[in-house]
């Protein structure tokens, strides 16, 4: 008998972290398991519970009106639930041998010891924050939680001036730049890469950054920030790069997210080269049968490469929270990985990608053939067919699909959806020309894009092989 079930007889689960992975854990377990079997304590140290901060920028944007529409569970239906949530509580330390975390009341200040008997781990994701003078002045914003958006719109309403500067172009750089747009601020986006959306390969790239100069954004590409200027009264006035100076009265940091894991390599628990934490396909933490982890704090495997990869996605996080749950609950379940698929947009520009790009394809050694081709979203004769630009990637020898990139109009993004099945199922693109996919003029040409890229890159690969 251990030390809580010697109190009242029920197991502890303690879950670190009340957004997607935390509570959907919490959720899952308490399905399974009754208040008088299993207590569910959840700490965290924000104001909100199950909320989607993918939408954050839509409803900076103003497309979505209200914070609260992106909170699918408050903490009230929550604890209706028998779950005890905590809130503005921030958990401090981990005590492994011990079986406890500490936690401080983020107001008062006053620290507790909460032993368990199993531990969730879901401390999410933190925006990256360079190491520059004046990255933290007034003015500058990191989007990651609802706190932070409401912070975000609220210098936004109470700033005179209407120059923004967002650093970074990966998916949250661009979509906070559309948001700025529309709340009527002159945008610059200044990014290091070559093109915008480093998920993609530059020739893609090029395709966004020309939507987004369409939308009347100023992209500055092949620049690294070095200083974010600030006036007498301390707030930002510019961002520096060796070049030049970009006035702005408000930055946004689109830079991206690391893993939250102080907490846990404070603890000593196992973490990757991205600093993530490492699972085994039951979310449990490497090495300790008690302990899960899943969400933004962890790294996966990717299915198409073979190698561990730190991808923070919330439909990642809902699944990991899932398999969580069920096992901590005394269920079984299993998370075996991801194929990379993610989908954006700027404007009515629609961006998806599958798979590998081609130089992750190149740093684990596989040779393969890149095919471009352009098609329609419908039938080139019915009305509001849109131009579509599909890259597909496949294994030089086996003809295996590798990845996909699709770059269009409505009814772009979501034909990604079915090369992530085909991935998953290791399909070659010769397998994928017979798929048998819904046709109708009004929703594809006769021959769907992805599968005219597979029919081009299947030609390629035989090409490649030469004659028998």
């Amino acid at each position: 008998m251990n030390m809580r079930q010697g109190r009242d007889g029920r197991e502890r689960l303690v879950v670190i972290g009340g957004d997607a992975a935390g509570m959907s854990a919490a959720s899952q377990a308490r399905r399974l398991r009754s208040p008088e079997e299993l207590e569910i304590v959840a700490f965290e140290r924000g104001h909100f519970t199950s909320f989607s901060a993918c939408g954050i920028p839509y409803w900076v944007g103003g497309e979505v009106p209200e914070r609260d529409d992106l909170i699918a569970r408050t903490p009230g239906e929550h604890r209706a639930r028998g779950i005890d949530l905590r809130l503005r509580t921030e958990v401090t330390e981990i005590d492994v041998a011990g079986q406890r975390v500490r936690a401080r009341d983020v107001d008062s200040g006053a620290e507790s010891w909460t032993p368990y008997d199993k531990l969730v781990i879901a401390t999410g994701a933190r925006p990256v924050r360079p190491d520059l003078p004046g990255a933290d002045a007034p003015g500058v914003h990191g989007v990651q939680t609802l706190d932070d958006g409401q912070a975000l719109l609220d210098t936004l309403a109470g700033t005179p001036g209407r120059r923004a500067v967002v650093v970074g172009a990966g998916y949250i750089g661009v979509e906070m730049a559309e948001a700025l747009i529309h709340r009527g601020f002159a945008v610059t986006v200044v990014n290091r890469g070559r093109e915008p959306m480093s998920t993609l390969d530059p020739d893609m790239g090029r395709m966004v950054h020309r939507a987004m100069e369409g939308l009347g954004i100023t992209m500055v590409n092949d620049a690294e920030v070095t200083e974010i200027l600030t006036g007498a009264d301390g707030r930002v006035r510019a961002v520096a790069t060796e070049d030049a100076a970009y006035p702005a009265d408000v930055v946004v940091l689109g830079i991206g997210v690391r893993p939250e894991t102080a907490l846990a390599r404070a603890a000593g628990l196992p973490l990757g080269t991205h600093g993530g934490l490492l699972t085994d396909l039951a979310m449990r933490v490497r090495g300790h049968g008690n302990i899960w982890a899943g969400g933004d704090c962890v790294e996966v495997l990717n299915l198409v490469s073979g190698q561990e990869q730190y991808v923070p996605l919330g439909t990642h996080a809902n699944k990991h929270g899932q398999v969580i749950g069920s096992n901590a609950g005394g269920g079984y379940a299993t998370f075996p990985g991801v194929v990379g698929t993610a989908v954006s947009k700027v404007c009515d520009l629609e961006i998806a990608r599958t798979g590998l790009r081609e130089k992750d394809a190149r740093r684990v050694g596989l040779r393969f053939e890149a095919v471009t081709i352009e098609s329609t979203s419908r039938a080139g004769y019915y009305p509001g067919a849109a131009p579509m630009t599909v890259k597909m990637l496949a294994e030089s020898r086996t003809g295996r699909l590798l990845g996909v990139q699709i770059v269009g109009r409505e009814g772009a993004a979501k034909r990604v959806d079915v090369a992530a099945v085909a991935l998953t199922a290791r399909m070659t693109v010769e397998q994928m020309t017979a798929l048998d996919l819904g046709y109708a003029p009004p929703f594809s040409p006769v021959w769907d894009p992805v599968l005219v890229a597979a029919r081009k890159a299947a030609a390629r690969v035989r090409g490649a092989q030469g004659p028998s």
